[in-house]
């Protein structure tokens, strides 16, 4: 494994960033506590000792399993949690922050973010109570997710930002005209998530597996597992299987691998409850790929955007 400081704050996070959503249960098919307290374990094992999670994954019961999964090891590990859009007065703030703390069993949280911004509440009541929380310790890193450049702007001039989780792939690289830019200006780590597009960029719905996804699967009418938008990223996801089958690894291992050469990401979040898919994704970061492949995969990435986008 591989690790990335973050600038000011001093904590070192690994380049896969293990992603909690999917233990929570929710949205996702759960598997048992047990299971995802094990795939925890072994991510660790292996090096991954970044944690992303949220009280808003299964009500809290995401923090949960990575209090349990990571006692006795809390000192090696960087956890990230998250604060709810609905909580971002400053004492909805301090009390989710709280339970958080409880729940993860711990005392402090290494990298707390604002989930989503919230248009009704005032961002510098949010920031300056963060601010607060890292002047305490109680914080060691401020950061935002899903944010404009405008609203991190914004948090910035109340606080230094030190992260900001934003969504990013071959298939939504929305953050490259302005967000990114600006974090490596100004020295603001970038965790991306949806890293592998929510599973599209894995090629399991295209490479003949037949994997189709459930009625209650939330993706099922996601904009990339539209058929007529399968039918575009086709040739993004066989340029992936050619180039990992060049590499001896599997398409999403490139697709990690392809996030980790952009210039400012510090950490590609990538959630998994299966152990085997955990270890290929972290097989990714000594992935060196070649200028040539990495032009091949911008130009077919932007074309794919193009057709399902319109634009």
């Amino acid at each position: 494994m591989k690790y990335t400081r973050l600038e000011k704050s001093g904590l070192e996070v690994s380049n896969i960033t293990f992603g909690c959503w999917e233990l929570g249960g929710g949205q996702w098919e759960k598997e048992s506590d047990e299971r995802n307290i094990e795939a925890i374990q072994t991510a660790f094992e292996m090096g991954i000792t970044s944690f992303d999670t949220a009280e808003g994954y299964g009500q809290g019961h995401s923090e949960d399993i990575v209090g349990a999964a990571l006692d006795g090891r809390r000192k090696d590990a960087v956890i990230a949690t998250k604060v709810s859009p609905g909580h971002l007065r400053a004492d909805d703030v301090r009390r989710s922050v709280e339970q958080s703390i409880k729940r993860l069993r711990t005392d402090y949280i290494d990298i707390y973010y604002v989930h989503w911004p919230n248009k009704d509440i005032p961002l510098a009541e949010t920031m300056n109570e963060f601010r607060r929380l890292r002047e305490e310790n109680v914080i060691k890193a401020v950061a935002v997710s899903n944010f404009s450049l405008e609203q991190l702007e914004e948090a910035m001039s109340v606080t230094y930002v030190d992260a900001i989780q934003p969504e990013y792939s071959l298939l939504h690289r929305g953050i490259e005209k302005e967000v990114l830019p600006y974090c490596r200006d100004h020295s603001i780590g970038v965790l991306t998530y949806s890293s592998i597009a929510k599973g599209i960029l894995t090629g399991a719905y295209h490479l003949g597996e037949a994997r189709q996804l459930s009625d209650s699967d939330f993706r099922r009418n996601r904009r990339l597992f539209l058929k007529e938008h399968l039918e575009q990223e086709a040739e993004l996801v066989f340029l992936l299987r050619d180039i990992a089958e060049q590499h001896g690894v599997t398409p999403s291992e490139i697709a990690i691998a392809w996030l980790l050469h952009q210039k400012g990401v510090t950490s590609a979040i990538v959630g998994t409850q299966n152990i085997e898919h955990l270890r290929s994704n972290a097989r990714a970061v000594d992935i060196q790929l070649t200028n040539e492949q990495l032009t091949v995969l911008d130009e077919t990435s932007r074309k794919a955007l193009i057709a399902i986008d319109g634009r």
